[in-house]
This record gives structure tokens, sequence and C-alpha cells, in this order.
């Protein structure tokens, strides 16, 4: 009997768990944190053998495969020891494959992604097949798989999961955007970052489509790099990304007035979501009278562009999920009012100047939210807005009411992860929400 142990146990490892005791594996959970009680309840229910608030090394080492949390760095001790051990490290989405019979939409992208998935998943419903919602949102895709299976899964895979992916091959494969992210865990190399992305199309042939913007810095330039002979270096974990020969599906932004589509989300970069959803779900034969319905009464996604309420004349618009620069500066394109804009958490070596020029044109102020905003201030105090540095999400809404006025919109769209203030991009919205709320 092969033995598996996942690192992680929270909806991926869980899941995972799952799958690999119902396909006859010896599983072992180990969790350096505290696993939450509705895991716990799930792995005994199951009589699988899990530990948290430490890593037992000897047992650890003894397995035969190991599926990690996303969330787990290289650099993590343990992965280490494994690494120099020769143990193969996969992904959860990467075991999951081997046992799942259905097709595949998978998403990828610096932004926008979370977005698209949702879209493409809600047009696939409304479409009546078996659909599948998984990755980095939605319950876990191996878990989905032990319980029965469906015939689509649409799946958003982010970089990290795509370095412990290796024989996986999407039937259709999305990328929305290639720009600079999480470059600390690649140390600081963005050709590194760029060919974590690119594994999204790896083992495709020409029977699977590639769908991606062809305005983006960085896509074409390597696909003609790939098609000439660059074989992109492994992560430290990682195998070599196995060569992609898809069915190139690329589209530009025009393309919104050609098609004549109607999308109910604003700003530029929506319009590119809405393109990139309506070419994946027509090459999944998807109804296109359908497809452009679903564009029109989609309700969008929690925490991206997500209008609050509109408080003595002041728009407030929870935008959490912008947790890079270029997120944000989508997110001000988009703005049609005076902007107060809410920015700041834990740096991933953002590089600020991007937005600098956006942010003087667009906001009336700005609102520091960090455990530190040196970096912050030293990168925007020199344009002459209104500042004011808070360290909490009350201090920061009530900095913003003192700061905005009638006719004026208050965005939280921070550039940056939430974790030095906040457990998570989801708890800092709800927060925000709550306190615009109390208002």
């Amino acid at each position: 009997m092969s033995k598996i142990v996942i690192l992680g146990g929270a909806e991926s490892g869980v899941g995972t768990a799952i799958l690999a005791q119902k396909k006859g594996y010896e599983v072992f959970v180990s969790d350096m944190g505290t696993i939450k009680d509705k895991y716990r309840a799930m792995l005994e229910a199951n009589h699988i053998e899990w530990e948290d608030g430490k890593h037992t090394e000897e047992k650890i080492l003894e397995a035969d495969e190991v599926v990690k949390s996303p969330g787990i760095p290289d650099t993590a001790p343990m992965v280490q020891k494994l690494m120099e051990k020769g143990t193969p490290i996969l992904s959860e989405l990467e075991f999951a494959m081997r046992y799942s019979r259905g097709k595949t939409i998978c998403i990828t992208g610096s932004n926008g992604k979370t977005t698209t998935t949702t879209l493409i998943y809600y047009i696939m419903q409304k479409t009546g097949v078996d659909v599948g919602l998984a990755g980095n949102i939605g319950r876990s895709f191996a878990l989905q798989v032990a319980e029965g299976d469906h015939d689509w899964y649409v799946l958003e895979i982010s970089s990290f999961q795509l370095d412990n992916m290796y024989n996986f091959r999407a039937d259709i494969a999305v990328l929305m955007n290639i720009t600079p992210d999480h470059l600390d865990r690649y140390e600081f190399e963005m050709q590194n970052y760029v060919d974590s992305k690119m594994r999204i199309i790896q083992n495709q042939t020409e029977a699977n489509h590639f769908v991606y913007w062809r305005q983006d810095e960085y896509i074409d330039n390597e696909l003609e790099k790939r098609a000439n002979g660059y074989r992109p270096s492994p992560t430290p974990t990682s195998r070599p990304a196995q060569e992609g020969h898809p069915t190139l599906c690329g589209f530009v932004d025009t393309d919104f007035e050609k098609y004549d589509l109607d999308f109910s989300q604003i700003g530029q970069h929506n319009k590119r979501n809405a393109l990139a959803a309506y070419k994946a779900t027509l090459l999944a034969g998807a109804d296109e009278a359908i497809i452009r319905q679903c564009l029109k009464d989609f309700p969008g996604v929690e925490h991206r562009l997500e209008k609050v309420e509109e408080k003595n004349g002041v728009l407030y618009i929870n935008d959490s999920k912008a947790t890079n620069v270029d997120a944000c500066q989508v997110a001000l394109q988009a703005m049609e009012r005076p902007t107060i804009l809410i920015v700041g958490g834990k740096d991933k070596g953002n590089d600020y100047t991007i937005i600098k020029d956006l942010v003087k044109e667009k906001c009336a102020g700005i609102v520091y939210l960090g455990a530190d905003n040196t970096k912050l201030h030293q990168n925007f105090d020199d344009l002459g807005l209104p500042v004011a540095d808070t360290h909490s999400m009350k201090e920061c809404v009530e900095a913003c009411v003192k700061m905005a006025k009638a006719g004026d919109t208050v965005l939280l769209s921070p550039c940056c992860a939430s974790f030095d203030l906040f457990k998570n991009m989801e708890d800092r919205g709800e927060q925000f929400i709550e306190q615009v709320r109390l208002l």
C-alpha cells in the first residue's frame, strides 16, 4: 500500500486525504497550525490519521508522495527535507486529476481569474451541464472527485498550485494576464513567475485550447520563445514543465465591441474577463444565446469592486481582492468620481510607481491601512494629497469619513496581502463592509 502524506489540514488537504483513502492509500495529514473543528470532524469521520501543531518528521519522511498546501513555500524546513530525500511533492489538483473523468476549464492569471472563473462556472451551470467549481475557490476538487465526480470542472489555479502540477492537461486553458505578483516566492525574478503561469498549457495538444489576452506584455512573447525551443528551469520542488502545443485562441480588447457583448460589471478589465469567459464557454460547447444572457445577468464576485453602500453621498466600494498593484490599477481606472483610496497590508515586493500617476489623477486622498505603512508614505506622500495613517479597519473607515466629501467614492483596493492585520482577504473585506454599515 502506497503511503501519502498531506501537509495542511484545510479544504484542499482534507479533500485530498479523503480521496486518497478511497483510492487505497495509507494516509497521514499533518499541519503545523491548528486544524479547524470542521476539518477535524471530517478526518475523524473517515478514520484518517492526523496531527496538528507539529510535523512528526519520521512519519512524513516515510511517504511515497506528499501533497502540500499551496500556501507552504519551498523554503519550509519540512519541504526542504522532503526535497533532499527526493520525495515527489504534488498539488491537490494534480493528485485529484488522476482520478477524475471530468473535462476541465482551467483559469489562471495575476488578476481577473476569480471573476472569470466564477463567470465561466455561472455560464456552464446555466447551460445545464454537470459542472463543479474548484481550485482556489469553491469546494475541494479532490473531495468532489471522491464524492462522485462531475462531467466538467471549472478550476481557478494559482501559480503556487501550477508549480506542483506535472501530468495534468487542461482541456481548455485560460490565462488572463501576467503582471508582477508573489515575487517573494520566486526569488524576486519575474521570469520565474512568468514560467510558473505558463505551466497552464503544459501537456496540451492541438485538441486542447488556450484562451489568452493577446495584449499582455508577456504571453505572446513566451509562446514564441517556447516554439523556438525555450525550456524553463523548474522551481525547487517542481519537475520541468512539459511542452504544450494547444490550439491558440487569443483575444484583444476591441473584440468586446466586435462581438457586440454586454456585461453587467464595470471597467475595461471586466470586459476582458467577459471575453475570456465568452470564448472558453463557446469552446466548451455552450449555447451562444445563453452565454450572452449570462453576461448581462452575472451578479459579480464578493470583494471585487463590490458596491457596499452609499452614505451621506459617499459611495463605498470593497475591492479587497486587489492584492497586487495591477489589480488596484484596474480598479482605479474604473472609478468615475473623486476617490479616497485605502491601500496597504503585507507588501510583496510591490512597485507602487506603476499607479502613482493614476493615483494623482483619480484620488482626492489616501488612507494607509497596515501594520507598517512606511513604504506607502515614501511612495505617495509627495503627491500632496491628504493622507491618513491607520492600523485597524475601524480607524481606517473613520479616517475615510473625515476625508471624503459628498460625490466621492471610498475604494478599498489595498495592493497588498492581508496577513499583517487580518486573517485573509475575505476577513479584510468583511470588516470593511461591517464598519461601513455601522456608519
